[in-house]
């Protein structure tokens, strides 16, 4: 089998030494992994590829979340789009203005400039520097404008994809699992048989979150509102 065909060589480091931990097979059908040993002989003993998959799943059930904290995270990504949109809507009007307002300034001293009122030189000199300060106001509302609208659906989707993570991951071949455990957590380590990995943003906060939603559930004190869990994360 090809390096790349082992799910988790290069993917997990050692927690003794911070080498990299690699695959091998053994009687050709059993796979170990093991320490590198790039910094000198490594006191982990060698692990089987079963072991590390049970481990990493143990670790991605901590995103499979019920219906209802879905329901709820949903709503809050609405209502957060809601409340940005309200924001970028006031930041182009105040651009906007700007905008409008030195274009006036504009206006007024071309009037000046055909009145004789101020020099040529001056007239380029400040009509410049305002088409300058023009273009960068400009620059910020075409910013605004273009921010992406389809966040709600791309957080949803994301949503989506850490419930099913678990479930994805069982089924998968070596190369997808690795993919998938790359996108989702990342300094993984292996010390004393143990598996210590952190979730990658937002999937850390959906894991905790949904760990004590479900503590919360478990001794009966929730009110089915995450708001004060979503808040202390």
């Amino acid at each position: 089998m090809a390096k790349h065909e082992f799910a988790y060589s290069g993917l997990v480091n050692c927690g003794h030494c911070g080498c990299a931990l690699v695959a091998e097979r053994k009687k050709g059908k059993y796979v170990y992994y093991h320490c590198t040993g790039n910094k000198g002989k490594c006191s982990e003993p060698y692990t089987r590829e079963e072991v590390l998959e049970e481990c990493f799943g143990d670790l991605l059930k901590g995103l499979v979340f019920d219906d209802e904290v879905m329901d709820w995270v949903s709503e809050a990504l609405h209502q957060s789009n809601a409340v940005e949109k309200r924001f970028r809507d006031e930041g182009i009007a105040r651009l906007q203005a700007e905008h409008s307002k030195i274009q006036n300034r504009l206006d007024k001293l071309y009037e000046d400039r055909l009145d004789g009122f101020i020099e040529p030189a001056f007239f380029e000199r400040k009509a410049q520097e305002w088409r300058q300060a023009q273009k960068r106001l400009m620059d910020q509302k075409n910013e605004h404008q273009n921010a992406n609208d389809n966040y709600v659906d791309d957080g949803v989707r994301l949503l989506e994809l850490a419930r099913k993570a678990y479930f994805l991951f069982k089924k998968q071949n070596p190369s997808e699992k690795r993919r998938l455990l790359d996108f989702v957590c990342s300094n993984s380590t292996w010390k004393h048989g143990t598996l210590t990995a952190t979730f990658r943003q937002p999937f850390d906060l959906l894991a905790v979150t949904n760990t004590a939603w479900q503590n919360e559930k478990a001794a009966g004190a929730t009110s089915g509102d995450l708001r004060p869990i979503w808040l202390r994360r």
